[in-house]
């Protein structure tokens, strides 16, 4: 599957937000990249403030651009708030849910995970990374996989309360998706109407 392989401190420093996890090259260098960076102070233009907003939301979920699209669409054609519609479904992706359980330390390690078939959702191995996880779903990692280094270590210590919306069983190293979150408790620093505005243009 097609995916964002770059230089990811780069795009985090666009942003001035380390969108892909603790960067220490982003706290040394806060400031755009390139040869000009540290210098430019041209004025954003607000079609330019929308796009950013959106690219930042790509970044941060690992979504490509015409998966993107398509996920936007399917939010517009549901009734409530389009915004929050589009995060709650990014949230409800099966790599995104991975990592809110702890299974994996970030986004992408979550996305190689599902990708090499150690997730199961409701028992059965899904290899799909875009998967949309229902509420009720048990998401959960596969049984000859619950000894992985990377698995034991990104668990160790993690926090799984912090995220009403996921309810995890330490015993048999899976959790269950109670229901999509509400946007006050999605963590991530991202504008969802600059996003609706931008694909209303």
């Amino acid at each position: 599957m097609a995916r964002y392989t770059g230089p990811k401190t780069r795009i985090a420093r666009r942003f001035g937000e380390p969108i892909f996890g603790a960067d220490k090259a982003l706290a040394k260098r806060n400031f755009p990249p390139g040869q000009h960076g540290n210098n430019r102070r041209r004025k954003t233009s607000e079609y330019g403030i929308m796009l950013a907003e959106k690219q930042k939301a790509r970044y941060t979920y690992g979504v490509l651009e015409k998966q993107f699209r398509n996920m936007f669409e399917k939010a517009a054609r549901t009734s409530g708030i389009t915004g929050e519609i589009l995060l709650q479904n990014l949230e409800s992706r099966l790599d995104n849910v991975v990592f809110r359980l702890g299974i994996a330390p970030t986004r992408a390690a979550a996305r190689q995970l599902v990708n090499h078939r150690h997730i199961t959702v409701d028992g059965k191995v899904v290899g799909i990374a875009s998967y949309s996880v229902q509420p009720g779903q048990i998401v959960g990692v596969r049984e000859r996989s619950k000894s992985l280094e990377v698995i034991e270590a990104a668990l160790a210590g993690f926090n799984h309360a912090k995220y009403p919306w996921l309810e995890w069983d330490q015993n048999s190293k899976s959790g269950k998706f109670l229901h999509k979150p509400e946007r006050a408790d999605i963590p991530e620093n991202i504008k969802e109407q600059l996003i609706v505005e931008l694909y209303s243009k």
